[in-house]
């Protein structure tokens, strides 16, 4: 792969959901994202952010249109395939954080190799590397549970990014947190987008949007670039 080829590419994408009414959550979408980019997806409910999240994330598929992940083309991938392509390719962070509540910290960070290729050797090492590098090397053992809410976001991006992804998707990563904490775990994000990591950033809020360095609003199912 070249290095300047885009991680992302949606070409003429439309999304529809069956009727009646018929409705197209998403409209000729053209969208390329290249290797470091840091980009803001901007819009209020209702306008697609959802379906473009996971049109994204290969957790759907478009009705029209192709999409290139990493250079693959993955509209005649298996489902099979698609899974692997997206544990190998992509990291999500949501903004429910999505940890269980019983396991360690380090052990939720673990869970999140099983699937993504990271051989069985180099595991405890990478897990253990991802959370110093979130500043939570001082909380492996503990259960989420006893993490404050900012703290629990930091463990969900070491989680996303243990595998050395090409993409990072962030869903309303500041959803649960106050200005404060959000503040802090942007900051975090912007360190590891500077490190060379391509990030996108889903979000209703303009503020949060407005630190990416490349903004697209996304309203009625179009996105246009600001």
């Amino acid at each position: 792969m070249s290095q300047a080829s885009p991680v992302v590419e949606l070409v003429d994408v439309t999304r529809s959901f069956p009727g009646p009414p018929e409705v197209r959550a998403l409209k000729s979408v053209n969208l390329a994202i290249a290797r470091g980019d840091y980009l803001s997806i901007v819009g209020p409910s209702g306008s697609g952010k959802s379906t473009l999240l996971n049109v994204l994330g290969l957790l759907d598929r478009p009705t029209v249109g192709e999409y290139r992940l990493d250079g693959v083309s993955t509209g005649e991938l298996s489902e099979e395939q698609r899974a692997g392509l997206r544990a190998r390719t992509i990291g999500f962070v949501f903004q429910a954080f999505h940890l269980l509540p019983r396991r360690t910290v380090l052990d939720n960070v673990l869970l999140a190799t099983l699937y993504s290729g990271v051989p069985r050797v180099e595991r405890m090492s990478r897990a253990t590397a991802a959370l110093e590098r979130v500043g939570l090397g001082h909380r492996m053992g503990f259960l989420p549970t006893t993490l404050s809410g900012g703290e629990r976001q930091r463990v969900a991006v070491a989680r996303a990014v243990i595998a050395a992804p090409q993409l990072i998707l962030a869903d309303e990563p500041t959803g649960n947190l106050d200005q404060r904490t959000s503040g802090e775990v942007m900051d975090l994000f912007e360190e590891l987008n500077h490190d060379g990591l391509t990030l996108v950033v889903i979000t209703h809020d303009q503020a949060t949007a407005d630190r990416a360095a490349r903004s697209i609003r996304i309203a009625d199912g179009r996105v246009s670039e600001l």
